[in-house]
């Protein structure tokens, strides 16, 4: 059974923004779920920070065992930083998607854009689990 923590926000592509000590920043990563569906993890390319995105536009690939996937932009913003310590292990992604296994942060250029994503109830329906 996947993980639906409360209080991160989720997309119907499968990735989630949780908010971090910095106002208008967030982290975003695959959810529980997803990694859960792709199986072991074993490359990600990530965009470098700088890098601006809208809503849905693919930032990144995630390669598994069992399929190569795009990552997509929950919201429109700008890449402030990226988890560099998943070049050296890409399967923390497996491990602890909400935690370490993050991919990058963002700054939303809308907050109200945030709050319109699915809360853990309305993505645990989606998912139907």
């Amino acid at each position: 059974m996947s993980k639906f923590p409360d209080g991160l926000r989720y997309t119907e592509e499968h990735e989630y923004l949780s908010a971090t000590e910095e106002s208008g920043v967030y982290r975003v990563g695959i959810t529980d779920y997803a990694q859960g569906e792709l199986g072991d993890v074993v490359y990600i390319e990530l965009p470098a920070v700088g890098a601006s995105f809208e809503t849905r536009a693919t930032f990144g690939t995630i390669e598994a065992v069992k399929a190569v996937s795009d990552l997509y932009c929950p919201v429109d913003g700008e890449v402030v930083a990226v988890n560099e310590a998943l070049d050296g292990d890409p399967s923390v992604v497996n491990s602890d998607p909400y935690g370490a296994g993050w991919m990058i942060q963002l700054r939303v250029s809308d907050e109200v854009a945030v709050g319109a994503l699915m809360d853990a109830t309305a993505y645990q329906a989606l998912v139907g689990e």
